[in-house]
């Protein structure tokens, strides 16, 4: 059974109760108050509490100090009016009881609603930091479209340059063949000027003019059209530019002084890298053809396969850098290096198309088909691209 406890002290104002309730022993950890605007109570096992209250009070500003064996109350009326008592007399059992039940289900009431306030703050929380998250991927987002744009800007810039810078350098290739042909087809003209001169007119010739009849014997052609017209000169230009190549070594480089003597065969280094190319290992054959390019920067397949390397890494800049270089190497166009000429377009095409740059890559598509228009997976490429560029086919 709990001891009620009767001794206290009160005193008012007209706004303010003071209450001194002393509790021997009491401490903020041990003591359970409980407070309505009608009704007080403090549980300090074994002391018991309870108070029905004269008049309303305003339970939420009102407070309690625990400390020296006693709890001092600061009770705020609802109505500044004078108290005559601090406990409303005439109050029974039952109604006492009602009271204590009616105080309960108020402070359940205001909990749940301070619980739901607390729980609508926790939301409101969370969506702002949501907001605030979102914002912020938003901007992130943003950032990477951005950098992206500018990249793709740059690129196309650097294609653009590139694409003028060769446009002039094939303009001044074909001046030069022009040139060279022109100065064949002179030096075939003067020939036969020479050879028409030296002709002996000897006494059989002269006698055949006095007859009826003249027997012409004429040399077979070797080829079906005129000397001028026909591949000679440039085979002949190739095989010399591929001699040249063959002898364009450049030993001189310090730090290949070390190197065993195999190492500094280009062929031999060409070789190994298409070994390495074939075990997928492409950074190892890259850096031997990068090796074989520095001592001989005159064979067209260095470049091609190295492009082939970047293809497979995704530097498809490098690629079609390296592509076009052997173009340009592999020059004049000849039977000889037509293949090798129909697969440099083929990858510089392909480089374009991961680009994105689908009418570069279809116009390099179509220079390898006119090099070998029977190559079925180079026809249906193309055919592919064409779709992508007419909006038919979804890019892959």
């Amino acid at each position: 059974m709990p001891l009620q406890v009767s001794e206290y002290s009160w005193q008012q104002t007209e706004t303010a109760v003071f209450l001194s309730l002393p509790l021997r022993g009491v401490c903020v950890r041990d003591a359970d108050v409980f407070c309505t605007e009608n009704y007080l109570k403090v549980n300090f096992a074994p002391f018991l509490f309870e108070v029905f209250l004269y008049a309303p009070i305003d339970d939420e500003s009102s407070k309690a100090k625990i400390g020296n064996d006693t709890i001092v109350f600061t009770l705020h009326k609802k109505e500044a009016v004078m108290w005559e008592a601090l406990s409303v007399s005439g109050v029974d059992k039952e109604m006492m009881q009602r009271i204590r039940e009616k105080s309960i289900l108020k402070a359940q009431e205001r909990a749940k609603e301070a619980t739901e306030a607390k729980a609508a703050a926790r939301r409101e929380d969370q969506k702002y930091a949501l907001n605030v998250m979102m914002k912020i991927e938003d901007e992130e987002r943003e950032k990477i479209v951005r950098m992206k744009e500018n990249e793709r800007i740059k690129a196309t810039k650097e294609l653009e340059a590139w694409k003028k810078h060769q446009r002039k350098a094939e303009e001044q290739n074909i001046i030069q063949r022009e040139d060279k042909l022109h100065q064949q087809e002179k030096q075939i003209e003067e020939g036969k000027k020479l050879k028409h001169k030296s002709f002996p007119r000897n006494s059989t010739s002269r006698n055949l003019a006095t007859k009826g009849s003249i027997q012409v014997n004429f040399t077979p052609r070797v080829f079906p059209t005129a000397l001028r017209e026909s591949r000679v000169a440039e085979e002949e230009e190739w095989l010399h530019k591929q001699a040249e190549a063959q002898r364009a070594m450049n030993t001189d480089i310090p730090e290949l002084s070390d190197l065993k003597e195999e190492e500094k065969n280009p062929e031999w280094l060409k070789d190994k890298g298409n070994k390495l190319f074939a075990t997928e290992n492409y950074l190892a054959a890259i850096n031997a053809y990068n090796l074989a390019i520095r001592l001989n920067t005159k064979i067209p397949l260095l470049y091609l396969n190295r492009a082939a390397c970047h293809l497979k890494l995704k530097n498809l800049h490098k690629a079609i850098e390296d592509s076009s270089k052997a173009l340009e190497l592999l020059t004049p166009p000849v039977a000889d290096n037509a293949n090798a000429r129909m697969k440099a377009y083929v990858r510089r095409g392909t480089a374009f198309c991961q680009l994105e740059l689908y009418v570069e890559g279809l116009q390099d598509y179509e220079a390898a088909l006119k090099i070998d228009p029977s190559n079925r997976i180079v026809q249906n490429d193309a055919e592919k691209i064409r779709n992508i560029i007419q909006g038919t086919e979804v890019k892959s």
